[in-house]
């Protein structure tokens, strides 16, 4: 899950920014609210969203990869990418694969190609707990995620 921690510089436009919103449909209710708040906080500071939808959290990083690929092919590169899932703790040993796994392709996929990502996927013991952090009224975390790429899309233009 992103951490993000908002500053003034948080709040500065990105204009033309071209993010590609990354969304499972599992768990759908709560990404949805992860969704909404995402593309709330990209439209804000003047960021294009384009979303597709995977299966499940392990399908994220491949989906991000291919469509990454397909948009630089067609002369049109996504500037970054912001990842939503939520992954509920079970009865078995599932929940820390899926928790771990997509963890790690989503950070490989960033780190290998220098990718600003904001990762929203929820880790949470049960859905309550998934419904605080997703609630654009409340713990709002795909708003988080959407301004941490937005902050990374930042540092790769002034870098660059």
């Amino acid at each position: 899950m992103a951490g993000f921690a908002p500053d003034d510089d948080d709040s500065a436009p990105v204009p033309g920014a071209r993010i590609l919103v990354v969304a499972t449909k599992f768990n759908a209710d709560i990404v949805d609210m992860l969704r909404d708040g995402a593309l709330d906080a990209l439209r804000a500071l003047q960021a294009q969203a384009t979303v597709i939808h995977v299966p499940g959290a392990l399908e994220l990083a491949t989906a991000a990869a291919i469509a990454l690929d397909d948009s630089e092919l067609a002369g049109a590169p996504y500037d970054g990418v912001v990842a939503l899932g939520c992954v509920i703790r079970g009865e078995t040993y599932h929940f820390e694969l899926v928790a771990n796994e997509s963890a790690r392709a989503l950070t490989n996929l960033s780190v290998s190609r220098r990718l600003p990502l904001g990762n929203g996927v929820l880790t949470v013991e049960n859905e309550a707990q998934a419904i605080v952090r997703a609630d654009p009224k409340q713990g709002n975390k795909g708003a988080d995620a959407a301004r941490a790429a937005l902050a990374l899309v930042r540092l790769k233009r002034g870098v660059a």
